[in-house]
């Protein structure tokens, strides 16, 4: 059998899901050409990369800047450049610049040259994604013959909905269907994504192979799980979620088309543990990226600072986390006993700082102007801008970042303080709602993800899961003073939120109505606070700022 038969009738794919970062073009090439060494060490013909891999996805207005264009454009024709060694060739995703504007384009890469560009043509324009305002749409494409072979090359978007595109490279002789995507996770994303991927195999006949981005870009957290189908609809392999790695499949020719004969077949997390890696990556990652050597985070005794510092030290490490206790009166003994607990069993760094006397001295300062008027949440909230203040002037001494521990049913009702426990530069938990951070604080203390830099065991004390929270503002406080017990609240908000459902419809699902028109109203008054606070990992299809983007200015309300 000759070497050209060999190679029309058995292709070796490399599908490479790696961490590029947005802006790094030499540093995105440097890891597209270590791929690609990896692959021709394993024997692959063909590597796949991902999505706008070369500028790192998504880059926003960056692809704005002619410079930007160009150097991504030659990071691209050094790649082809590379390719004429013989070894395996690349399909590589990069922003584009032609005649008729800016794309988001693949180029298909062998022999030493682009063999051919594919400009994308579905253009997403919902939740996450605003490519219509920085791209032009591609047009119509036909397959690429890549060693005797005739590959289609859909990009992301084109196989979620109907476009199209996968139809016509069918219709034009495609044999197989390579699919770089940047897709980003929220819960069971996974499966989402099957669904999408069989529909086009069942309609086209065709294999898809489906190569997805992992790492984390500010909000956004992309978490691999490269797959493919074949045109039998059976699963030809499955790469494992929130990992970077490369794996090579081999498929061969069969009467039937395409088919995968060998490729890993890995298990996909569920529930729980999918949320908490998904936090730990894009937390990393936004540390990492952004060249912070530290974190601090105020740690209260509460469960929503326990799981942040949890988080922090399994992403980074226990000797880059500090935990600061900053008490007041009003901190009560077992507050203090739990911080404590939680610091030493996950070894970070710990210290007290007591915030007396700042509280006392702006009290002090503001008595003429407060006298004649009642104490209440203006004093309570100066207890947490005294502790915001001090979180912020160790960040600005020692350089380490401050970590947000406010939760999404917090930040939904406006239940949070403006230039106090608001302040941070990222918070991790920032997408979950309550009764989602105590299910990831058990799962986490009976389990350690891959890749945790944490040790194992209870790493939040038992006596935290167990208490009733409380911010501890003033005295014998509970958040069940102003609030519904957190499971109805909660179930309110994903309703609202994430649902848009009306109120009546709410309300038939057993809730008070009266119950549902205030929290109704303190989520839209709290929009406001919203726009300020830091950025946080997506996890829920609807996170505040990048899906949900309402008016501040708003008199809606549904009555």
């Amino acid at each position: 059998m000759s070497e050209t038969l060999k190679k029309t009738d058995v292709l070796r794919i490399a599908i490479a899901q790696l961490n590029p970062t947005v802006g790094d073009v030499v540093g995105n090439l440097a890891k597209a050409r270590a791929a690609r060494s990896e692959a021709a060490a394993q024997g692959a013909d063909l590597l796949l990369l991902t999505e706008l891999f070369i500028s790192g996805y998504p880059p926003e207005d960056l692809v704005l800047k002619p410079a930007f264009l160009r150097a991504c454009l030659s990071a691209v024709e050094q790649l082809a450049a590379d390719t004429a060694d013989g070894g395996p060739g690349v399909i590589v995703g990069f922003p584009r610049q032609s005649e008729k504007g800016r794309h988001n384009s693949v180029a298909i890469l062998d022999g030493g040259k682009i063999l051919a560009f594919r400009d994308k043509i579905d253009l997403p324009n919902y939740g996450e994604f605003d490519e219509k305002r920085v791209f032009v749409e591609g047009e119509m494409p036909g397959p690429v013959n890549f060693r005797g072979v005739r590959i289609g090359v859909p990009i992301c978007e084109e196989i979620w909905n109907d476009a199209g595109v996968c139809e016509t490279l069918a219709e034009t002789g495609a044999e197989i269907l390579l699919v770089p995507n940047g897709s980003p996770f929220y819960r069971n994303k996974v499966d989402v994504r099957h669904q999408v991927v069989l529909r086009q195999v069942i309609e086209t006949g065709l294999p898809l192979i489906f190569a997805n981005q992992i790492g984390g870009q500010d909000e956004l957290v992309f978490d691999g799980a490269s797959f493919a189908f074949n045109g039998d609809r059976s699963l030809a392999f499955q790469m494992s979620q929130f990992e970077e790695t490369l794996s090579v499949t081999t498929w061969k020719r069969t009467e039937a088309g395409w088919c995968c004969e060998q490729g890993p077949m890995s298990r996909i997390p569920e529930k729980e543990e999918a949320d908490y890696r998904a936090c730990v990556l894009g937390f990393r990652d936004y540390v990492n990226k952004n060249g912070f050597k530290s974190v601090v985070l105020g740690l209260s005794g509460g469960i929503d600072s326990a799981i942040c510092a949890a988080i922090a030290v399994d992403a980074l490490g226990e000797e880059r986390v500090r935990a600061v206790m900053l008490p007041y009166r009003y901190t009560s003994k077992e507050s203090f006993a739990d911080a404590e607990a939680c610091a030493q069993a996950l070894g970070c760094h710990y210290d007290i700082v007591p915030i007396a006397d700042p509280v006392e001295g702006f009290l002090s300062s503001l008595s003429e102007m407060f006298e004649g008027t009642e104490s209440g949440i203006t004093e309570e909230n100066l207890q947490s801008r005294a502790r915001g203040t001090i979180l912020m002037a160790i960040s600005n001494k020692f350089g380490s970042m401050v970590v947000t521990t406010g939760n999404k049913s917090e930040m939904s009702v406006g239940y949070a303080t403006l230039y106090g426990d608001m302040n941070g530069g990222f918070n991790p938990i920032k997408d979950l709602y309550k009764m989602q951070v105590y299910a990831l604080s058990a799962w986490r203390n009976a389990h350690v993800p891959p890749g945790a830099l944490g040790p194992s065991g209870q790493v939040i004390p038992a006596n935290i899961l167990s208490k009733a929270p409380s911010a501890e503002l003033r005295p014998n406080q509970t958040d069940q003073d102003s609030l519904p017990p957190y499971p109805m609240l909660d179930d309110i908000l994903e309703c609202l939120v994430e649902k848009e459902m009306a109120v009546d419809d709410i309300v038939a699902r057993g809730h008070d109505i009266a119950t549902v028109h205030r929290i109704e109203h303190l989520l839209y008054l709290a929009e406001y606070k919203r726009r300020q606070s830091a950025p946080g990992v997506k996890i829920t299809q609807k996170n505040f700022g990048r899906d949900r983007r309402y008016p501040i200015t708003n008199r809606f309300r549904d009555r």
